[in-house]
């Protein structure tokens, strides 16, 4: 016997199934519970050289100075913030190293010459996508434009990994607060200005939440072989940016080698 089904029929079997589809196509719900989505394009927050962008449009010169103010602003009343010092302290069989790498900061300093400034130098990302199971931070940075993948299900740290200049990163959520513990560093970069070098035993966290539409980013820095005690770095704010990352000149340094005199480049 054939069976056969009226269109009237088919149609009432459609219907509940468009809804369904309809409704799974929609955003889903956050939960109450679930972490702070901290994805987005934020404020710049590098330190740079005091400059400024000069153009020159149909003869009219306008000169746009460097908001800066992500990096050098007074955020110490900021909720959740931690108490920093402007540098870390070293312990004293250490320090006349600190003084020689200082004072000869244009000469040593890797970032001068194009060398990648490693975390926690390169300061907070330019760029977060927040994901299931990790969390990418993507920098706006001339010495490469870097990226780092950082999972967030839970896995340990990889015990094979290879040392490298941003570490190998974990994140996990604490309460409100992102946090990501990175190790494994290789020993050529700077944790700051100043001749602030550490050595294959450093570990740094990360710390990010959010503070109103703010990012608020702050890092400790831990080397028990160089260091006297753990440095927390000073936080920064970021603000909601709507500027594209852009990508990031060739870095080709040519001054070194006709520097006079020792000044000071203000590279992060």
């Amino acid at each position: 016997m054939v069976r056969r089904f009226s269109s009237r029929v088919a149609l009432v079997v459609l219907i509940p199934a468009l809804a369904s589809a309809q409704q799974s196509g929609r955003a889903p719900v956050r939960r109450a519970d679930a972490p702070p989505d901290v994805s987005g394009v934020w404020s710049y927050a590098i330190d740079r050289a005091p400059s400024a962008l000069k153009k020159t449009v149909n003869g009219v010169v306008t000169i746009q100075k460097v908001d800066q103010s992500s990096r050098h602003g007074d955020w110490t009343s900021v909720a959740g913030v931690l108490p920093s010092t402007p540098g870390p302290a070293y312990k004293p069989e250490h320090q006349a190293k600190v003084k020689h790498l200082f004072d000869n900061e244009s000469k040593l300093d890797p970032v001068f010459y194009c060398g990648k400034p490693g975390v926690p130098r390169i300061g907070p990302p330019r760029k977060i996508v927040q994901l299931p199971t990790e969390t990418i931070f993507f920098y706006e940075d001339i010495s490469g434009d870097p990226y780092r993948i950082i999972p967030t299900d839970g896995r340990p740290h990889r015990a094979v990994a290879n040392p490298s200049h941003y570490g190998d990163s974990l994140g996990r959520w604490e309460g409100r607060v992102f946090v990501v513990d990175v190790r494994n560093f290789v020993e050529d970069t700077w944790i700051g200005e100043d001749g602030y070098f550490h050595s294959a035993e450093l570990r740094v966290t990360e710390r990010l939440w959010r503070d109103g539409g703010n990012l608020v980013w702050q890092a400790i820095v831990d080397d028990p072989v160089v260091l006297a005690k753990p440095w927390v770095v000073p936080p920064r704010v970021l603000r909601p940016s709507t500027e594209s990352l852009e990508e990031s000149p060739k870095c080709v340094e040519t001054d070194g080698a006709k520097l006079l005199n020792d000044d000071h480049h203000l590279q992060r």
